[in-house]
């Protein structure tokens, strides 16, 4: 029972990793980080993301033209492109090593040692992924928060305001700290040796050996 609990909390804590790294790159690369619509012009909506800015108009659609310089752009997006890139790369080699330590993977059956291993290495590397992503979206949206109350512009000023892509962020941030998490109580739901007698030592011994044993038992 433990060994398929166990099973489940691994394939759900990879799947939601899975799904957060997704939305993680789409995140990236979407240009909806912040929205601005134009009090005088109802029909043109702006929007930004970390490589382009957009503008939205009825009669001619969707253009968007990408930043010329990535020096002249403000602090929280400059940081924001590496940290993102950093959270997508992490959270790919997580989602590699943490499935070669599956055990429904058949791979290395006779190594349990090395695939927990691979299992809280893989854990770190997806929580420090969640990490890296919700910085730069927390950080873009206090600082669209902060100008978005500023008593120093004037009024008729347009202001920016939060985006989707700020809320996919956050959701595919706490996705992969969920996916981490989860591979880790995995790892530690394991049963220690003589907890429970000879059935916790039956569930960490191999499958082939626990068949031999049972055979042996039978011919006696």
């Amino acid at each position: 029972m433990a060994l398929v609990f166990r099973t489940a909390m691994q394939s759900v804590g990879l799947l939601s990793s899975l799904l957060g790294w997704v939305l993680s790159c789409l995140t990236n690369y979407l240009p909806y980080w912040k929205n601005l619509n134009l009090d005088l012009n109802e029909m043109e909506n702006w929007t930004m993301g970390l490589w382009k800015t957009c503008v939205i108009q009825e009669e001619v659609g969707r253009q968007c033209k990408d930043f010329d310089s990535f020096l002249a752009l403000p602090a929280e997006l400059r940081i924001s492109r590496i940290l993102m890139f950093l959270s997508n790369a992490l959270g790919f080699l997580g989602l590699l090593v943490s499935g070669l330590g599956l055990d429904c993977l058949r791979i290395g059956q006779r190594q349990q040692d090395l695939k927990r291993r691979l299992l809280i290495l893989g854990g770190i590397l997806l929580w420090t992924s969640g990490v890296t992503a919700l910085i730069p979206v927390s950080w873009v949206a206090h600082i669209t928060v902060q100008e978005f109350w500023d008593e120093t512009i004037p009024e008729i000023v347009p202001r920016w305001e939060f985006g989707e892509a700020l809320f996919l962020g956050w959701f595919a941030g706490f996705s992969l700290l969920l996916g981490g998490c989860l591979l880790h109580f995995a790892v530690c739901s394991v049963s220690a040796p003589g907890a429970s007698g000879r059935y916790a030592v039956a569930e960490t011994q191999d499958p082939c050996q626990q068949l031999e044993m049972k055979h042996t038992t039978l011919e006696l």
